[in-house]
């Protein structure tokens, strides 16, 4: 065995309070190196005749990567408290792994030799809000969603639709737009919307904030939005605001009294300032977005600050009983202001949805002291470039999903914000240069992942868009010109979803065979006994599958057709057109 390839810590993505009583615990191990591992364990005041007295479970193998492969168990500790090591086989060797290091026999004369998780403290639980595990998400746009109000339209307001979008174009969208089509919504099986900003700033993006109590009169007032809220909730659809609590706009007043009054001015420690004066250009000498000289970076470390911008996020769900946040460049801010703002929402409202976005390996924010979720991007580009680009095979697909699924504890995962596309990115039909199966699968896999999923609006009537600001074109409500087999497809799988757990953030995913040479994949999700089996095929060729289980002696339904049938066979064929697939929820029948 490869000892330097064998990994473990016990803490977060490793082992972890799943809930109030139960541990998870895993182990890193090189791939196809290790037979079979079992979790030595007791409670560390256990002894008897000046022995430790330990206990020895199996652990199954929860995946394999590129590199590694990972083993995992659930165990229930009757003291809430554990000490641990691993016992790993290979043929005739064998070794036992402690934190202390490696030996022949698992060392019984003293505890501090093992792994400790000292005590299951309910306090730090990774609590989520239950409800999102079962919402699909609907990402909107507002300047270019639906223009309700034309009167609310700022100067120079093109015609709906009329040319592409450029970065200073406004088209006129508002709230009015959004609750003239919520129909919409509920029809395709929408129960969350994610809003971009909708505060008070000159941009059509509404990123650069002016002020962040007061809504931005081209979508509205706030009596509107109340309305919007209120209908949302009485049609059973959650909504998130989008905050951007790292920088403001160049216009926001403190920033503008900083400008006028310099080293003067009482809100000179609201930013960052390396120098006075201030200068803009070539370089601003003040932090900021990038090189944004109109975004200036707010020090959230001042208190003045700090409780502001609490009192931002705390009026917006007590006024308008708002569900969620979503933080913008989340990862720049301060891990402190997250865990106090984490405090001061759910002091408010418990099951408020925390969401940072963090594109890259987030598990410091993610322990239950801050964020609930971060936008799932990992997710999103192991998807694209399988499912869209042809970038990678089968087998390193699943070795993409399968590091997603082990980088954070389950319970993070299950509520995981994964996305396609959105105002950041190319539309998921244009990275798939207009092949509208691609588009299928890929929200077919979206759709059956675990955690929430998000749609960015139009994407399901097939929209089309590059790199912003060609992503942000407005929404098309002719019928005529909407792709409404798309829309049926994404609908279905919203549907599935609902109805059994299992497809959704309840089941748990494993990928049971991928084959690079036809690229084709087969993965189970399971729940309880709810069994459900995905076959895809991602080739512009027909293929034949053998399912690599025996299927004799159980019932299938093929969930997309609602056939149904016993099979009386061990093999099961099964033919997939190009870009093809196959969903049956198994049963055993006899």
């Amino acid at each position: 065995m490869l000892k330097e390839a064998i990994y473990h810590r016990p803490k977060d993505n490793f082992a972890y309070a799943y809930d109030e009583k139960t541990l998870h615990i895993r182990l890193r191990t090189k791939k196809n190196d290790v037979e079979s591992v079992q979790l030595i364990y007791g409670d560390p005041y256990e002894w008897a005749d000046g022995r430790w007295q330990m206990n020895r479970s199996p652990m199954k193998k929860s995946g394999s990567d590129e590199l590694f492969d990972y083993w995992f168990i659930s165990i229930v500790p009757p003291h809430r408290r554990l000490r641990y090591g691993f016992e790993l086989t290979a043929g005739d060797e064998r070794i036992i792994y402690t934190e202390k290091g490696f030996y022949r026999e698992a060392p019984d004369d003293d505890t501090a030799y093992y792994f400790c998780f000292p005590f299951l403290n309910k306090i730090d639980v990774f609590q989520a809000p239950e409800w999102v595990k079962d919402t699909v998400w609907y990402q909107i746009f507002p300047e270019r969603f639906a223009n309700g109000n034309e009167s609310l339209n700022p100067e120079g307001t093109l015609p709906w639709g009329s040319e592409d979008p450029t970065p200073i174009s406004f088209f006129g969208g508002d709230f009015e737009g959004i609750i003239q089509h919520i129909d919409h919504l509920v029809e395709l099986g929408i129960n969350g919307i994610y809003l971009t900003p909708i505060f008070k700033a000159p941009s059509n993006h509404k990123y650069d904030t002016i002020d962040y109590f007061e809504i931005d009169p081209q979508f509205g007032d706030k009596q509107t939005f109340k309305r919007l809220v209120d209908l949302c909730h009485e049609k059973g659809i959650r909504v998130m605001l989008d905050a951007v609590f790292n920088h403001c706009g160049y216009y926001f007043p403190p920033f503008q009294d900083v400008l006028k009054n310099g080293e003067n001015s009482k809100y000179k420690d609201w930013f960052h300032i390396r120098k006075f004066p201030i200068r803009t250009k070539p370089r601003p000498n003040y932090d900021t977005f990038a090189f944004t000289e109109l975004m200036p970076k707010l020090n959230t470390e001042n208190p003045e600050v700090k409780q502001y911008l609490l009192d931002v996020a705390t009026y917006w769900i007590r006024e308008f009983d708002i569900d969620g946040w979503r933080l913008d460049v989340a990862n720049e801010v301060d891990h402190q202001f997250w865990r106090e703002f984490r405090q001061a929402v759910k002091a408010v409202k418990p099951d408020v949805y925390i969401l940072g976005e963090i594109w890259h390996d987030s598990m410091p924010w993610l322990r239950g002291d801050q964020f609930d979720a971060v936008m799932n991007y990992p997710f999103t580009n192991g998807a694209l470039r399988f499912f869209a680009k042809n970038e990678v095979r089968a087998s390193q697909f699943a070795n993409i999903i399968t590091n997603v699924l082990h980088s954070y504890p389950i319970n993070v995962n299950e509520v995981s914000f994964n996305l396609l596309g959105s105002h950041d990115t190319p539309r998921m039909l244009t990275v798939c240069e207009g092949n509208k199966q691609k588009a299928k699968l890929l929200f077919l896999f979206q759709l059956s992942f675990t955690g929430t999923p998000c749609i960015y609006y139009g994407d399901e009537i097939g929209m089309t868009g590059g790199q912003d600001p060609g992503c942000r074109k407005c929404m098309i409500w002719d019928e005529k010109q909407q792709d409404r087999n798309l829309f049926e497809h994404v609908q279905k799988l919203i549907l599935l979803r609902k109805t059994y757990r299992s497809f959704g953030s309840h089941g748990e995913l494993k990928f049971i065979e991928t084959n690079d040479d036809t690229n084709h994949l087969v993965y189970t999700k399971t729940y309880g006994d709810e069994t459900i089996l995905f076959i895809i095929n991602n080739s512009e060729r027909e293929i034949n599958v053998t399912l690599p289980f025996s299927c004799k002696g159980k019932r299938l339904t093929n969930l997309w057709t609602n056939e149904q049938f016993a099979a009386e066979a061990d093999e099961l064929n099964a033919k997939l057109p190009p870009y093809g697939f196959l969903i049956y929820r198994v049963e055993q029948w006899q």
